[in-house]
Formats: C-alpha cells, structure tokens, sequence
C-alpha cells in the first residue's frame, strides 16, 4: 500500500519523452493554503496544477463530505522520477492526490494515472498509449487508470502488453478517485 496522497502518472515531459510523475500531497491544519514544489519554472505544470486545486476546491464534496477546503492546507511536491523535464498532464493525478491526502486513504497498489483534465472536468484521452503503456510496464505499474476517451485506441496497443494491466476506466475526475482509492 502506498501512503495517502501519492499518486503517479506517466505522460510525455518537456523533452518530448515519456516519462513517470510522482505527487505528494499532504493535508495538515490550516487555512485554505496551497504550497507546491517541484514544477520549477514551467508554467504548463504549474497551471495543471492550478487547475487540479480549483477543481478539488470546487467539487470536493462530490468526492466527501468530510473533506475542507477551508481548516486545511495542502502541501504538494511533484517529481520528475526520469529527468525528462516536467508535463503539463498533471491535473488529475494532482486532483487524485488531493482527495487522498485530504481523506488519509491510500490509492490501491501499484496504481498509474493516465489522462489528464481541464479545469471544468474534461477529460483528455492519452496521446501514444501504447507507448505510455510499454513506460508503465517497464516501471512495474500493475493497475492502470485509464479514461474511456482512449478506449478507441485499445486496438493500437499490442494484446500481450494490454493483458499485463488490470485497467479501470473512469469517465470523471471524480470516477477516477473513486476507483483510484477503491471506493465504490
């Protein structure tokens, strides 16, 4: 089991290359402060971060009830666990992480998060997936959230590869939690 609040995705970085995120998320006593390290000086991930924040703001209720926005900080530190340079693909792993953190449950292991959202919620179907696949495999990723915008390039990807994954499809960023930590 992983600790709550961290989440991976695998998207393509800076560079071009695709490469695999981790993001830390820590909810402590506060008053609605959002810190983040690790972006650097790309303002993409920073956005998409951005973004995952409004969105957790707006619609975390829709995750629990138990979750605030409002006696709470969120302390945020992303890695880019390949140097490939940082993705601007991180709204909903962030978002993830965030509802995690903020309810102290895990993810399930061994768990990647494809696709990314903007910040009404739409969710982006995943650029090259067999190649962002072949990168989770090769980094011993077991289960794969994946949205089902990118059900239509299933056939792209080689069977033997595809059959290594337990794959959830979410259809909303609150689906994706829910399936992420396990909730029904």
């Amino acid at each position: 089991m992983g600790k709550p609040g961290h989440t991976y995705t695998v998207s393509h970085g800076e560079s071009g290359m695709i490469g695999v995120y981790k993001i830390e998320t820590e909810a402590v006593s506060g008053s609605e402060k959002f810190d983040k390290s690790g972006p650097g000086s790309n303002r993409d991930a920073k956005e998409s971060i951005n973004t995952a924040f409004n969105y957790f703001k707006a619609n975390s209720k829709n995750i629990s009830g138990t979750i605030s926005t409002k006696t709470k900080d969120y302390l945020m530190a992303i890695q880019d666990l390949q140097g490939i340079g940082m993705t601007s693909e991180l709204a909903l792993a962030a978002f993830i992480g965030l509802c995690s953190g903020a309810l102290r449950k895990p993810t399930q292991s061994q768990p990647v998060v494809l696709g990314s959202m903007s910040i009404g919620g739409t969710i982006n179907r995943v650029e090259e997936l067999a190649n962002v696949l072949q990168v989770c495999f090769d980094v011993g990723a077991k289960k794969i959230l994946l949205p089902m915008a990118s059900a239509m390039d299933i056939p792209t990807v080689p069977p033997e590869l595809f059959a290594k994954f337990q794959i959830a499809f979410y259809q909303s960023p609150e689906d994706a939690v829910f399936k992420a930590l396990g909730i029904e």
